[in-house]
């Protein structure tokens, strides 16, 4: 009973690491994106590390024994970062910085923004690995990351009320005033990135017509 309980421990504390590198990683590369190009390509970054009682309900509802070593291996959520960008082309930029790092892995990318959720849900969610560098081992530790613009946060932060606040049926209406929301939220996007894409046009010395 010790040694699972040493376990948990281990295991949080992996991750919680694993947080914080990944976090270091991203803020250097902001500075210097700044440093370099006068820009942040990010605008703030939230970090979360999952409970072990979240970690403990994922098992049960995915039907496995509630140990540590599954936790490791089938919730592959502990560790969270949310980074929030202005633009979608930033999104991507950031996405390619992150594998360029040559002690991180890109295990999955999955595109909610070319193909968004049926809600109206917009996101996109990289799956990484980095090495984690304890006393005795080296450990290989998954996080979750998920990049967005403010405007995709906001939507997503408003769902996520409403997704609680209806005990996870949100009423007809309001899912028609999100997808509504969405939409609206999607043109906001593409008008700002266009903004965007002109000024870098006219920084390199680009005239319109």
């Amino acid at each position: 009973m010790d040694q699972e309980i040493d376990k948990w421990k281990k295991l949080m504390l992996t991750h919680k690491f694993a947080l914080d590198e990944v976090n270091t990683k991203l803020n250097i590369l902001n500075e210097e994106f700044q440093h370099i190009h006068r820009y942040n390509p990010i605008e703030h970054i939230k970090s979360r590390l999952k409970h072990q009682d979240g970690i403990i309900e994922k098992l049960k509802r995915k039907g496995y024994p509630l140990t540590s070593e599954n936790a490791r291996r089938y919730v592959r959520d502990i560790a969270g970062i949310r980074i929030i960008c202005s633009f979608t082309s930033d999104i991507y930029h950031v996405l390619h910085m992150l594998s360029n790092q040559r002690d991180i892995r890109v295990v999955q990318v999955k595109d909610y923004i070319q193909q968004p959720k049926p809600n109206g849900y917009q996101s996109l969610h990289v799956m990484i690995e980095i090495p984690v560098f304890l006393t005795v081992s080296t450990e290989k530790t998954m996080v979750e990351v998920q990049i967005r613009t403010t405007a995709m946060d906001f939507w997503a932060s408003l769902e996520h009320k409403l997704f609680y606040k209806f005990d996870g049926v949100i009423p007809t209406l309001f899912q028609k005033e999100l997808k509504s929301a969405a939409d609206t939220m999607t043109v906001l996007d593409q008008k700002m990135n266009a903004i965007k894409c002109e000024m870098d046009f006219m920084k390199r010395g680009g005239t319109f017509i």
